[in-house]
């Protein structure tokens, strides 16, 4: 630069680089310090008790991919493929990425309106996707089946009109799905519409049992929001309304136990088990934290026992999760920050663990 070959001959070029050295440096610290400003809020976080998981910085490689409110998220533990159920004006419905961050691809389909739950299902065998829809126009109040690239396949309920009937199948904002290794279906209807049920479907899609009354008394609902099944026949669902976790048998449907010390300041969002069974993890929206709770034995329910709490940052906003049942990684989607976070189990030593909190 010209300015450095006059700077012992000319005072007032002395001056001129100083004020460019200035300005240059200070361009470069606000650029720095608002690139780590933006980051904190997307993916700043706290971990109190034990050290169960640690957010992975590298996933996806570019956020950029994501361009609406991410809802939910569905992982195929087989093939390595992250599904993410977006929302937004003219915007994918489906972002597809791998496990290793890269993105895959968009789905092109017009089916779709207000896509809330997503659920990967026969990943060992035959796997396709199924998306709870919540919009009100010609497609909304259903529960749709993709093949893993997004061609509709079939659709559950009586599209575009809400309703509670069980024959026809009608449903009002349904809110997630979950698909046992069986074949059998576990529906939670009513994401705030009409509806407040849990709703059992055999593999050839006939009503087993159905759990279907508003309240706050046993086997009653308010906003069933997640649903999961256990491997000892044990159906869980975020009673999300009553602040309160309620558990069935599958089997019969009967009422087996309720969780609701845990959530006092905000109801449960989504439910899930991790991959060694150990824990539960169940994400609270308005107070923006993840939970780990221990999964009782079989033929216990007891009282709710918090082992861990990953704290984010304000107003990311997690609304449902999934676990890649392979690696044991846990998923995120995040409606406030618009992105989905991934997880990874975390190890430690014993002394390391018992350091509280950790930041991530």
């Amino acid at each position: 630069m010209k300015i450095f070959c006059t700077l012992n001959s000319n005072h007032w070029s002395l001056i001129i680089m100083k004020m460019a050295v200035i300005f240059f440096l200070g361009v470069i610290l606000y650029g720095a310090m608002n690139s780590q400003f933006t980051a904190a809020l997307k993916t700043d976080c706290r971990l109190m008790g034990r050290p169960l998981f640690k957010l992975d910085l590298s996933w996806p490689k570019y956020t950029e991919e994501f361009t609406g409110e991410a809802f939910g998220v569905a992982v195929n533990q087989v093939s390595g493929l992250v599904y993410v159920a977006q929302r937004g004006e003219n915007v994918a419905k489906v972002l597809v990425f791998n496990i290793d961050g890269d993105f895959m691809q968009a789905w092109n389909t017009t089916t779709l309106e207000m896509p809330h739950g997503i659920f990967l299902a026969g990943a060992l065998t035959n796997p396709s996707v199924w998306i709870t829809d919540v919009g009100t126009g010609p497609y909304g109040h259903t529960v749709k089946q993709y093949t893993p690239s997004g061609k509709l396949l079939q659709i559950l309920g009586t599209p575009g009109k809400a309703g509670s009937g069980v024959n026809p199948l009608q449903f009002d904002q349904p809110a997630e799905i979950f698909v046992h290794t069986s074949g059998e279906i576990y529906i939670v209807d009513g994401d705030g519409g009409m509806n407040n049920r849990l709703i059992k479907l055999s593999e050839d899609l006939q009503v087993v049992w159905v759990h279907g009354e508003e309240g706050q008394e046993l086997a009653q609902f308010h906003i069933p929001h997640s649903v999961a099944v256990d491997s000892y026949q044990r159906v869980w669902v975020a009673d999300r309304g009553n602040k309160r976790i309620q558990v069935f048998n599958s089997v019969t449907g009967d009422w087996l136990g309720t969780w609701g010390s845990c959530f006092s300041e905000d109801g449960p969002y989504s439910v899930r088990q991790t991959s060694d069974q150990k824990y539960f993890v169940v994400v609270q929206l308005n107070s923006n934290r993840i939970t780990l709770l221990e999964a009782p034995p079989i033929g216990v329910i007891g009282q709710c026992h918090v082992v861990s709490v990953i704290q984010l940052a304000e107003d990311v906003k997690p609304h449902l999760v999934d676990i890649d049942l392979k690696t044991g990684a846990l998923y995120v989607a995040e409606i406030g920050a618009q992105q989905v976070q991934k997880f990874m189990p975390y190890t430690v030593d014993r002394k390391r663990a018992s350091e509280t909190p950790f930041k991530a």
